[in-house]
C-alpha cells in the first residue's frame, strides 16, 4: 500500500538519511508509526512478512513515547533522580534507533529478494520466520541496552564496584564489551546506510526501462 511505502521512506530519513534525531523528525515519525499500527488492524492489510516487519518497525516507537514520558517526570524529580533513570531513559532512544535501523535494513533485504531471487526466496518470506527474525532483533538491543546500564552502574559507582574474584572479572569484561558495542556502533550505522543506498540502487535500475 502507498502509506505503508511513505511510512517506510519517513522512517528511513529518520534514522538512515539524518545525521541525528530532532524534534520534527521524532514527532512525524510518531504520528506515522500511530498511525501505521492503526492501519494494520485492518483487514484490507494483508498480513505477509513485510507487514510483520513494518508493525514491529512500529512498535518501536513505543519506546520514544517511554522516553519522552520519562523525561517529563524525571524533570519534575529534578535533583532527586538517580542516575540509573536517566540512563534508563535515554537507553528507550538508543534501543528504538538499534531495533528500527536494522528492521529498515530487513524490508530492504526483503524486498532485495523479491526482486531478484522471488521464487527462490518464497519458502523464507513467511510471517513466521518475520516474527522470529523481529523477536530476535529486539532480544539482541534488549541485552545490548541491558549490558549499557550495567556498565553506567558500574561508571557511577566507581571504586565500590569489586576490582578482584569472579564478580570482578565479570565487571571488567562486561565494562569492555560495552566500550566495544559503543564504539562499533556508528560504524555498523555507516554500513547499514550503505547496504540500504546499494540495495535500493539495484532495486531502481533493475525496475527502470532499459
Amino acid at each position: 500500500m502507498k502509506d505503508l511505502r511513505r511510512y517506510l521512506a519517513l522512517k528511513y530519513i529518520q534514522y538512515l538519511v539524518l545525521s541525528s534525531s530532532n524534534a520534527v523528525s521524532t514527532f512525524l515519525g510518531l504520528l506515522g508509526s500511530a498511525y501505521t499500527l492503526i492501519l494494520l488492524q485492518s483487514a484490507k492489510v494483508s498480513s505477509k512478512s513485510t507487514t510483520v516487519l513494518i508493525s514491529s518497525l512500529a512498535q518501536a516507537d513505543i519506546l520514544v513515547f517511554l522516553s519522552l514520558v520519562s523525561d517529563v517526570v524525571l524533570g519534575s524529580f529534578g535533583a532527586a533522580v538517580s542516575p540509573a533513570a536517566s540512563a534508563a531513559a535515554r537507553l528507550l532512544l538508543t534501543a528504538n534507533a538499534h531495533v528500527s535501523c536494522v528492521l529498515l535494513s530487513c524490508v530492504a533485504f526483503e524486498a532485495y529478494v523479491i526482486t531478484f531471487l522471488p521464487s527462490e526466496s518464497r519458502p523464507l518470506r513467511t510471517v513466521r520466520n518475520a516474527r522470529l527474525v523481529s523477536r530476535v532483533i529486539w532480544a539482541l538491543v534488549a541485552a545490548e541496552c541491558a549490558l549499557f546500564l550495567v556498565d553506567d552502574h558500574l561508571r557511577a559507582s566507581g571504586a565500590s564496584a569489586p576490582s578482584r574474584g569472579p564478580l570482578g572479572l565479570l565487571f571488567q569484561l562486561s565494562s569492555a564489551a560495552a566500550a566495544l558495542l559503543r564504539s562499533l556502533s556508528y560504524i555498523l550505522g555507516i554500513l547499514l546506510r550503505i547496504i540500504n543506498v546499494y540495495i535500493y540502487y539495484k532495486i531502481f535500475f533493475s525496475m527502470s526501462p532499459r
